[in-house]
């Protein structure tokens, strides 16, 4: 019998199983992973994590901003285009105070 995962494996194995592509929130990986209310242990588990095969620049904050990534912001909105969940330009929306 094998013994049960650790907080630690359950978050990653639901991070190397988000899809290119996609993305999920920290919220999300702690309910996923059993924790609901781990949210930042999420995150300090993405920061800490070197193995390739975990995709942690797919993990999100809640509101759609991308939230921390070991290499800097600007390479995980790189790689989140590269994988074409990110548009290569943003939408430019208009102030709605302009608008007549």
């Amino acid at each position: 019998m094998s013994p049960a995962l650790t907080f630690t494996e359950r978050v990653l194995k639901v991070v190397a199983a988000i899809p290119k592509g996609q993305t999920m929130s920290y919220k999300e990986v702690a309910q996923r992973a059993g924790s609901a209310c781990a949210v930042r242990a999420v995150g300090n588990i993405m920061n800490r994590n070197r193995n390739p095969k975990v995709p942690c620049h797919r993990v999100i904050k809640s509101d759609g901003s991308i939230g921390g990534f070991a290499f800097g912001a600007a390479r995980k909105i790189q790689i989140l285009r590269e994988e074409g969940f990110l548009p290569a330009r943003p939408a430019i929306i208009p102030d709605p105070g302009r608008i007549k």
